[in-house]
């Protein structure tokens, strides 16, 4: 059972910074989509950042320049650096992963919302996220 557990929320002033951790436990596959979502308080979900095993990366536009994402293979982790933190920046982070196919930059385009309760944008698993509580 492919397992995403997310950590490194907290709630912190503008302009600061935070790093979200994602530990990936069961995923066999060597060629993956990992990615972090964010969901404001009362909005629906959606792509912040994504990587793809071959380490290519894209961004949200609210994110670019702000925000990194990485991974370390070895530690099945995948990390979002965060800096200069808004308040609009708040709310639930989660990590996710599917096939490399989901890493496509039309990704950040839309809203996919969710049918049962289960989010798609094209990824098989996610974490049960972390919270982000950014003040002014």
């Amino acid at each position: 059972q492919v397992q995403l557990v997310e950590s490194g929320g907290g709630s912190v002033q503008a302009g600061e910074s935070l790093r979200l951790s994602c530990a990936a436990s069961s995923y066999t596959s060597s060629s993956y989509c990992m990615g972090w979502f964010h969901q404001a308080p009362g909005k629906e979900r959606e792509a912040v950042a994504i990587i793809d095993s071959d380490g290519s990366t894209d961004y949200a536009d609210s994110g670019k320049g702000r925000f990194t994402i990485s991974q370390d293979k070895a530690k099945r982790t995948l990390y979002l650096q965060m800096n200069n933190l808004k308040p609009e920046d708040t709310g639930m982070y989660y990590c996710a992963i599917g096939g490399q196919e989901a890493c496509v930059s039309t990704i950040f385009d839309y809203i996919d919302y969710p049918i049962d309760g289960i989010y798609g944008y094209g990824m098989d698993y996610w974490g049960r996220g972390t919270l982000v509580n950014i003040s002014s």
